[in-house]
């Protein structure tokens, strides 16, 4: 692994984590080129904030739960590759209901070049530390619609409480959000903001 990148659980006590992409549960319905290893990887920058962060979660009866980090480049270059292929229907009515494969790219909820790939970006939603149950958010990861915006009025208002605390909690430590996905947020002092990276996760 390239120097200043690590294992987030490494350094960060305490945290969860479901590496989608390195399973069958994400939206191109297999795991993806570079996720050769179900573990969440990222700058020790990244990891410094999200440790702060999971302690303001708890303040609040909340733990974190990663869904990925650090992206390597071969496996955007997966998703476009992905995008161009034959529509199967296996995930397009959890992930992309009302969009094509290519909708995603025109619409900006994957990139060509994703700030994942420079190492400080992470996919993200909080659980309840008592019954340790995701917190409900009015969708789940990678739901490419609108109701997965920031401010989405569709959604109940618990759902609604649970984003704001995750935006509040992420804010504070460090993170600014991403308008159209509400578990996607980069750190705001990012050290490599021009790299894009390639190794894979093993």
């Amino acid at each position: 692994m390239t120097d200043d990148f690590v294992f987030v659980d490494q350094l960060v006590s305490g945290v969860r984590w479901d590496a989608k992409y390195a399973t069958w549960d994400n939206f191109t319905g297999k795991p993806v080129d570079g996720y050769l290893a179900n573990r969440i990887v990222g700058t020790t920058a990244l990891c410094t904030a999200l440790e702060e962060a999971q302690k303001r979660a708890e303040s609040l009866g909340f733990g974190l739960v990663l869904w990925d980090g650090y992206r390597p480049q071969r496996a955007v270059d997966c998703f476009l590759r992905w995008s161009r292929q034959p529509e199967d229907g296996r995930t397009k009515p959890r992930h992309y209901p009302n969009i094509d494969r290519a909708g995603m790219f025109e619409k900006g909820y994957v990139a060509a070049k994703s700030g994942h790939s420079r190492g400080s970006t992470v996919d993200l939603t909080l659980y309840h530390v008592e019954t340790r149950e995701l917190a409900a958010m009015g969708g789940g990861h990678d739901l490419m619609d609108p109701v997965s915006h920031h401010g989405a009025g569709a959604i109940a208002p618990a759902e609604q409480a649970n984003r704001l605390a995750l935006r509040s909690i992420m804010e504070a430590s460090g993170f600014r959000p991403y308008d159209c996905e509400w578990w996607h947020y980069t750190l705001k002092d990012e050290p490599y903001p021009d790299t894009y990276f390639d190794f894979p996760i093993t």
